[in-house]
């Protein structure tokens, strides 16, 4: 996979806050050195958050985000500053610009705040250096950090700005691993992809195209096959695999064909680890073992995809998580990018792989729901535990899944 292939939910994501006339996007083109964001006079020209994916040196492949003044006003503007604050969700970090003729009010203060709360680096930028008289001193004392002098007029600190993000953007994007922390050199992963209605045509889903590739950059090989064809593939192998990966949807299956002995797990419980918390995905089965008719449960998808007539998250886990519950329960789903804020109403969520969210988010999600007393699992984790095979598709990750509590 190229750089410029690299998908936007594995790249970090840079958001730029500021309040209008900021320079925020005369900024993200002076970064970029294109123009990608619509620069206006007039105050309130970004509305919506704008996703770029980009390449930035020497930090490499990002997501800038492009988001409305964080003073905007009236109705309109405050369901913009609504959406601007739902990008520190997502936020890898965070780009203050601060205008000297504007100076610091309390909008940049509860927004270094809520940096804090979320645990976002943030570099301070001061704009319009090139209009002279500015009190970088006393800007910075009242900030309470240092401001990077930069022009988008004439380009001055830019390429030290460009530095700078390469230097405080969190690491590990370019090292976290799917599965390849686990495996040697030369190891074997089956993997098990099964070709239904829900399959997209003529590809395969972008959790396994990841894992793929990540066994492959870790020199280990991948033999992918349908549930069908499982039997002949451990056949033909000359040892054992070091790991069987599935599609948690046929455990089942696959759990019944090969031995106790070999490893087994699903993408979505490799998803739990990746983007998400998979100790404390563990820890919200007491939960699920808890649940009652009635009770309030949230289904989650990060995609918007085509339904199905089994569809798994319409379908076959209400099905399921009915049930475990002994009877009827009160269902909600969401799908997107969208979130619900009243949370506290939920007994328990049910997520999704999260392939199509990067990590800051996710762990967000679970952060929030934490916050209001909720606990979240996700698909892998909810269907290994109705198959009655948890604590066997989690071993392989003993110290981070608990599995001896199970």
């Amino acid at each position: 996979m190229g750089i410029n292939d690299t998908p936007r939910a594995n790249r970090p994501h840079i958001a730029i806050f500021g309040r209008r006339n900021a320079g925020k996007s005369s900024l993200i083109n002076a970064i970029t050195g294109q123009d990608i964001a619509l620069v206006s006079e007039e105050a309130g020209t970004t509305a919506d958050p704008v996703y770029k994916s980009m390449e930035i040196l020497p930090l490499g492949p990002c997501v800038l985000i492009d988001t409305a003044g964080i003073d905007d006003a009236g109705a309109l503007g405050g369901m913009r500053v609504k959406k601007t604050r739902t990008v520190l969700d997502k936020t890898d970090l965070a780009i203050l610009v601060i205008d000297p003729a504007l100076g610091v009010s309390n909008f940049e203060k509860d927004l270094l705040e809520a940096f804090v709360k979320q645990d976002i680096p943030v570099l301070a930028v001061l704009n319009k250096v090139d209009q002279g008289n500015i009190q970088k001193a006393l800007l910075e004392e009242e900030l309470g950090l240092y401001l990077h002098p930069v022009s988008t007029v004439t380009g001055a600190g830019i390429s030290e700005l460009r530095e700078l993000i390469a230097g405080n953007t969190p690491s590990g994007f370019e090292n976290a691993s799917i599965v390849g922390d686990i495996l040697s050199p030369g190891d074997i992963c089956i993997l098990v992809t099964p070709i239904d209605s829900a399959a997209p045509k003529g590809r395969l889903i972008l959790p396994q195209v990841q894992t793929i590739r990540d066994i492959l950059d870790h020199n280990a090989q991948a033999l992918v096959v349908r549930e069908t064809e499982l039997e002949s593939a451990l056949a033909g192998l000359t040892k054992p695999p070091r790991l069987v990966i599935t599609d948690s949807q046929a455990f089942a299956a696959v759990s019944s064909l090969i031995d106790e002995s070999i490893p087994l797990t699903s993408f979505s419980i490799l998803f739990a680890r990746y983007k998400a918390d998979l100790k404390s995905m563990m820890q919200g089965i007491q939960v699920l073992e808890n649940l009652k008719p009635g009770d309030r449960v949230l289904i989650a998808e990060a995609c918007t995809h085509h339904r199905q007539e089994d569809d798994i998250g319409r379908v076959k886990i209400p099905n399921l998580l009915q049930k475990q519950a002994g009877g009827a329960l009160s269902l909600d789903w969401c799908s997107g990018s969208s979130f619900p804020e009243d949370l506290e109403k939920y007994k328990l969520i049910i997520h999704c792989g999260a392939c199509m969210l990067n990590r800051k988010q996710m762990l967000s999600r679970i952060r929030t729901a934490g916050e209001k007393g909720v606990a979240l699992i996700n698909y892998g984790v909810f269907l290994a535990y109705m198959a009655g095979i948890l604590k066997r598709t989690t071993s392989v990750f003993a110290s981070e899944s608990d599995v001896g509590k199970i």
